[in-house]
């Protein structure tokens, strides 16, 4: 790994399985990671691609942030399991940015760090000719929205790609509720439902105290402030919409403009307390720029939010919470429900699933005919994942998944590298992919301002 700091080299011990690694590869693809401030960011480094240089070049100002990253890759060049060999090549200084867009070092960059900054990060990155990979959230309010329409309709100019990183499209409870929902025979047609009742309803609980990669994770104390990481409707939320447009309307293009109508919104805090919120950041004081929301010693953090609102007149509730720490043995839950003319089809993920999520098949009528409808057209969804059945339940059946298809929340972030890779080579995306990320965005973004009107 070389590291300079502010013009000044420092030479650290090099990974010696790095050589045969790149002989071997015609590397095409060059990383950037820029300003690493977020766990996201190594997690795209966890496994090695083809025809991407083992080089990274990082960027990013000094302080803890980096350090955490570096050391995890560190980590994963070490692993005996699915061994790394990225080469880090480190710059730190206060002028990381200006110094990544002269150097031009490399043509993708992976951006996943303080949101609040990542904004301008994209924009710049993009006017400066790179190809951007953004974990979630892109933006956290509508003035960031508004830069990120100018940053969309530039990037064909500069004939470069902008991608988030959805890594919820890639769990296979989520993958088999949207082919469900695709296979007539048993869904029938999405309902419209009404705002009291809506069609399609997703709740992601997560925790601010977990384990990463086998650690627990510290957070910087930024993570607990808003302004900078955004409230809860406009960043874990931002896969939950994304998982509604993606698996309530497959292939089609969204236009916000005239597709989505907010209903209501609302917004609420996880309170944390000193203790709780050293628990995660590993410091012993709030700092200054907390201080204004902290109430008789408590910290409150507008990490929760819930949204109504429509998109092709179909009725949408999504609720995002936070808490302190999930109960012993579990960890972050999803729970999903989309409403059909035939049947429903539902992820749960609570204790009697043993917090892992499972997909569920609950016909409008439990009868004769529809089992028969459901045995002859699951076939498909067996073809597309050998293995996977059906099992009787009082309400209708459980789909029953192999344990090969369960990878876990951290490969999804190769599955989104690769699929971004693959994007890159043929030199475009889906014709709906561009659309769909701003009608995402004006979403969270709209839902935030209708919500602090309350």
């Amino acid at each position: 790994m070389k590291i300079v700091t502010s013009g000044l080299l420092t030479i650290a011990m090099s990974i010696a399985s790095y050589k045969s690694f790149s002989q071997t590869q015609d590397s095409k693809v060059r990383l950037i990671n820029l300003d690493p401030g977020h766990f996201h960011a190594s997690l795209v480094q966890k496994k090695m691609y083809e025809n991407v240089d083992p080089a990274v070049y990082v960027y990013a100002p000094e302080g803890p942030e980096v350090q955490q990253y570096l050391k995890q890759i560190e980590a994963y060049n070490k692993s005996t399991e699915n061994t790394t060999y990225w080469k880090e090549e480190v710059y730190l200084g206060k002028d990381f940015l200006d110094k990544m867009l002269q150097e031009k070092k490399g043509n993708v960059v992976v951006i996943s760090g303080n949101n609040r900054d990542k904004t301008e990060y994209i924009k710049r990155s993009i006017d400066g000719g790179f190809n951007v990979l953004a974990d979630k959230p892109m933006v956290i309010d509508q003035a960031g929205f508004n830069v990120l329409k100018s940053t969309f309709a530039a990037a064909p100019r500069k004939k470069v790609l902008l991608y988030d990183i959805m890594t919820e499209r890639f769990e296979i409870t989520n993958m088999l509720q949207r082919e469900l929902a695709m296979t007539p025979a048993i869904f029938g047609s999405l309902q419209k439902g009404t705002p009291e009742n809506p069609a399609v309803e997703m709740e992601s609980v997560h925790f601010f105290y977990k384990y990463v990669s086998g650690n627990i994770l510290t957070r910087p104390s930024w993570f607990m402030d808003v302004s900078q990481q955004g409230e809860g409707m406009v960043d874990v939320a931002t896969h939950l919409v994304d998982l509604v447009q993606w698996e309530c309307f497959p292939g089609k293009t969204i236009d916000y403009k005239k597709d989505i109508k907010l209903t209501s919104a609302r917004k609420w805090s996880t309170d944390l307390t000193l203790t709780q919120f050293s628990g995660i950041t590993k410091q012993n004081a709030f700092p200054d720029f907390l201080k204004d929301k902290v109430q008789d010693s408590v910290l409150k953090v507008f990490a929760n939010g819930e949204m109504n609102y429509q998109v092709n007149g179909v009725n949408v509730k999504v609720i995002a919470k936070w808490d302190y720490k999930a109960p012993e043995g579990s960890g972050d839950t999803h729970y999903s429900i989309m409403r059909g003319t035939k049947a429903n089809i539902i992820i749960r993920q609570g204790a009697e699933q043993s917090f892992k999520p499972a997909v569920y098949i609950e016909p409008v009528n439990n009868n004769a005919f529809f089992e028969k409808q459901l045995s002859a057209s699951f076939k498909t969804i067996q073809a597309k994942h050998p293995g996977v059945e059906l099992k009787k339940t009082a309400k209708g059946w459980e789909v029953i998944i192999p344990e090969k298809y369960k990878e876990g929340h951290e490969a999804h972030f190769a599955r989104v590298t690769e699929n971004f890779l693959s994007y890159l080579k043929k030199g475009d995306m889906p014709a709906w992919e561009v659309p769909n990320m701003l009608s995402k965005y004006y979403t969270t973004t709209q839902a935030l301002d209708l919500a602090g009107k309350k």
